[in-house]
């Protein structure tokens, strides 16, 4: 390789990092001047997805810049590449298993949901105690559950296609562990952040329950934790989105 291919490389791989952070900072501009719904629960639900897509197209647009030109001399590699042995596996692990859970705390919340006291469907948790029913809210019903559902959707599909492009193009293999990790962290970002407002809002709930008893009160408190978990989580992945060569010397 001549020296001026080797200093572009180098450019092109020091111009990713700002691309994939102006990513980062769209999302939050996104966030900070549209209002997508006058509940503030179903907004922050809104700006989680808005947020992890914004970084996945940082992340896109990074690798398309880093990626490097072609040389004059091309050599073909026998060797298939699957997007699995790209993949940070404890990371990847963790994130299917949350998605998961979101998706089954979701389908739970859609099932056990009633009206609220104004009459609007899906927004409330109804408890009958000795003493009555109540009503607690917010619930993340169907009402809430929208939002998360479509993010998580549209992450998953284009960080799939990411990834199938990523490991299909040539370059060197730090290069595409570099530009998987990123994508992995943008897309864990879509999921355990809406994870932390689903668990967390349920955990609220149950333990403000007026006559919860010992199965709730073990629901609470696994809520709660799996709360504190995708807080981790969302900003270990935030780390690995923004800062993905940091993370190069862990074992894919």
């Amino acid at each position: 390789m001549s020296s001026a291919a080797a200093t572009e490389g180098t450019w092109r791989a020091g111009l990713a990092t700002p691309v994939r952070w102006a990513g980062a900072a769209t999302g939050l501009a996104v966030n900070a001047l549209v209002s997508y719904s006058p509940e503030p629960d179903v907004d922050l639900l809104y700006g989680f997805p808005v947020f992890g897509l914004c970084a996945m197209a940082g992340a896109f647009t990074a690798d398309v810049i880093a990626r490097p030109s072609p040389g004059r001399l091309r050599v073909a590699e026998v060797t298939p590449r699957r997007i699995r042995d790209q993949l940070p596996r404890i990371l990847t692990a963790a994130l299917a298993a949350q998605a998961v859970v979101l998706l089954v705390l979701l389908i739970v919340a859609a099932t056990t949901a009633s009206a609220d006291a104004d009459g609007r469907s899906g927004h409330a948790l109804s408890v009958t105690c000795p003493a009555g029913t109540h009503l607690l809210s917010p619930w993340p019903g169907p009402y809430y559950a929208w939002p998360a559902l479509g993010g998580l959707a549209l992450g998953t599909v284009a960080c799939a296609l990411f990834l199938r492009r990523v490991t299909a193009r040539s370059g060197s293999d730090d290069q595409r562990r570099t530009s998987v990790r990123a994508a992995v962290g943008a897309w864990g970002v879509l999921v355990s952040a809406p994870l932390f407002a689903v668990s967390s809002t349920m955990g609220v709930v149950a333990l403000s329950s007026p006559c919860a008893g010992g199965m709730m009160q073990v629901a609470s408190w696994g809520l709660i934790a799996t709360a504190v978990t995708s807080a981790l989580t969302a900003g270990h992945c935030l780390c690995v989105l923004l800062l993905p060569r940091a993370y190069d010397k862990e074992r894919p």
